[in-house]
């Protein structure tokens, strides 16, 4: 993605902190009228929601910033803390909806004004509908894990306020109160699910994971073309930041070659590269087929002080 790509990408961050200033109106409004703590874990997720909206904001900003001297690669890297933060504010959104629930389930309350509570909390959540479609849309599109974090996250609360509507609904119809704290447990169980994943994927991007799969197999798609004419290639390496992604990879040829021809080889790799597989960055290292050391890709590494 590049930079204006970002900058653009900052702005659907913009609108998804809009969003979730509205829903958490809208959830701790429900929660007041009916006093469901039910409604009240939704209303906790929603402030997740509003300060994971925020950081994927500013991360989203600072990710749209060119190369500098001390960040020569960029800063792609930046929303990865999007996502570690977003789980972190999604474990402590938990424990606080415990510590709400858990004197409820010990000493049930009746619920008030059930009906209105659930219209409203419904209202909520078909505008996070909206929001999660478009974000999710715009994040794969420009590669952005913060705004895909960010969408998946408005998705899940989707269906978690879906869960929790039709279970105080049942609460209000059977009178069974402590059902209304259970619901609020299990909404924290299923945050905290969500949290350690979006930590987890977090992790994974700031220890450089390897692109996915399926662009891997099209990496080898098009080196398999060369490969045909000769032409070898090792210590291939693929990672992730952010939205940006980089591969480096020794392409051996006969030692005869020129220069020049070596350049001319490797300019037509990077170019078909970037065709098939769209903007990346490409480091190659030219090496004689024939000489031994060659063959070696860890000697550097391995020879190094």
């Amino acid at each position: 993605m590049s930079r204006a790509g970002a900058g653009d990408a900052a702005r659907y961050a913009l609108l998804s902190i809009v969003t979730a200033v509205a829903t958490m109106l809208l959830k701790f409004g429900a929660w007041r009228i009916s006093g469901s703590v039910g409604l009240l874990s939704d209303a906790f997720e929603s402030l997740v929601n509003l300060g994971a909206a925020v950081v994927a904001f500013l991360t989203l900003r600072l990710a749209a910033q060119p190369p500098d001297h001390e960040h020569a690669f960029g800063h792609g890297k930046a929303e990865y803390f999007s996502s570690g933060f977003e789980g972190a504010l999604i474990f402590l959104a938990a424990l606080g909806i415990v510590c709400a629930a858990w004197p409820r389930l010990l000493h049930p309350q009746p619920l008030e004004q059930t009906g209105f509570g659930l219209m409203v909390a419904v209202v909520a959540a078909l505008l996070n509908l909206a929001v999660a479609r478009l974000l999710l849309r715009v994040g794969r599109e420009r590669r952005s894990p913060a705004l895909e974090a960010d969408g998946r996250h408005l998705l899940s609360d989707v269906w978690t306020t879906a869960g929790i509507v039709v279970a105080v609904g049942v609460v209000a119809l059977t009178g069974w109160l402590r059902l209304d704290a259970l619901i609020a447990i299990a909404v924290a169980l299923y945050l905290l699910w969500t949290g350690a994943r979006l930590l987890r994927e977090a992790a994974g991007g700031l220890m450089d994971r390897a692109w996915p799969a399926a662009e891997r197999a099209r990496l080898e798609q098009v080196l398999d073309g060369y490969r045909a004419e000769g032409i070898a290639f090792h210590a291939i390496r693929t990672r992730m930041s952010g939205s940006h992604r980089f591969v480096s990879l020794h392409v051996l040829v006969p030692g005869a070659w020129s220069v020049q021809h070596g350049h001319d080889l490797v300019e037509r790799l990077e170019v078909e590269l970037a065709g098939h597989l769209g903007p990346l960055a490409v480091f190659t290292h030219l090496e004689p087929i024939e000489d031994p050391a060659a063959q070696d890709e860890h000697r550097l590494e391995r020879d190094a002080p």
